[in-house]
């Protein structure tokens, strides 16, 4: 018989949701079908405080004037084992699969994005993925994560957005994060959908063309652009394009494999990542 996976094991024991963190001001909702997470990072307060502060002494959820970057950030706890993850309504619900694979893998998970939004999607209230960050819709966390993730494409393929449009945004995501935290690992997953052959029509391709931007960019990318018929998935789907909590375990499930075969599980609990110094260092 086939061991169950790090996942099965982990939302059986009732503790996955508890180490999927929210963040970025937002706290996710539970989705159909699903539970309430136990243990949801608070968003964050929205209190400023002095640039003088020390954010380590800081209660998690503060928000803290980098002086490195002169943006206003996150205190996460545990960021040394905390992937950052930048998506849309596939990642944004506390059980999203994109969560649960990396939960799986080791990772707590703080969450920067919305549903609606993409590479050059916005939704009226929060702009896409480059300019949500640069204007400050969500806020990043203070020091490095473990492993940056970038998720989505599906609205980008929903409302239009051209190769180019995509291609553009993607570079200037990309290097604004390579700016803020030199050295992090980095990851792309890509827009879920059905096969070319099947019918996954603009979201296969834009899946496909996140491929190419993660491989230009030295990237390691998990391809998502037809599985949900390569793993007879679409009978999972709540909706046109979201999946329903047994089709969210089962995604979960694949993302921890590819995970895995990729080399990006999370570190030990007894092992730390340092600190970024352009983290800490005041500007010159």
């Amino acid at each position: 018989m086939r061991k169950a996976s790090a996942l099965t094991r982990f939302v059986a024991s009732g503790f996955a949701l508890g180490a999927i963190l929210s963040g970025c001001g937002q706290t996710p909702e539970p989705t159909a079908g699903s539970a309430a997470p136990p243990n949801v990072q608070a968003p964050a307060a929205g209190k400023y405080l002095a640039r003088a502060g020390d954010p380590a002494a800081l209660p998690a959820g503060s928000v803290y004037r980098n002086p490195a970057s002169g943006r206003d950030e996150v205190v996460v706890p545990d960021m040394r084992h905390t992937a950052l993850l930048i998506g849309d309504s596939q990642s944004e619900p506390a059980d999203g699969w994109p969560r649960l694979g990396l939960a799986a893998v080791g990772y707590k998970v703080h969450f920067c994005g919305l549903g609606g939004t993409g590479f050059v999607a916005a939704n009226g209230k929060t702009g896409n993925y480059i300019d949500a960050l640069e204007r400050g819709d969500w806020k990043l966390p203070y020091g490095t994560p473990a492993l940056i993730v970038i998720q989505g494409g599906g609205n980008d393929a929903a409302q239009g957005a051209t190769d180019a449009q995509i291609v553009a945004n993607a570079d200037r995501l990309i290097g604004a994060l390579q700016d803020r935290y030199p050295g992090a690992r980095m990851a792309m997953i890509g827009t879920l959908a059905r096969g070319a052959n099947y019918g996954g029509g603009r979201r296969t391709q834009v899946d496909a063309l996140i491929g190419a931007v993660a491989a230009r960019h030295g990237l390691p990318y998990v391809g998502v652009g037809d599985w949900l018929t390569k793993y007879n998935l679409a009978k999972n789907l709540a909706d046109a394009v979201h999946m329903d909590a047994a089709g969210r375990r089962s995604l979960g499930g694949l993302l921890e494999s590819r995970l895995r075969i990729l080399g990006l599980e999370g570190l030990p609990v007894d092992i730390t990542v340092p600190v970024a110094a352009s983290a800490l260092a005041p500007p010159d």
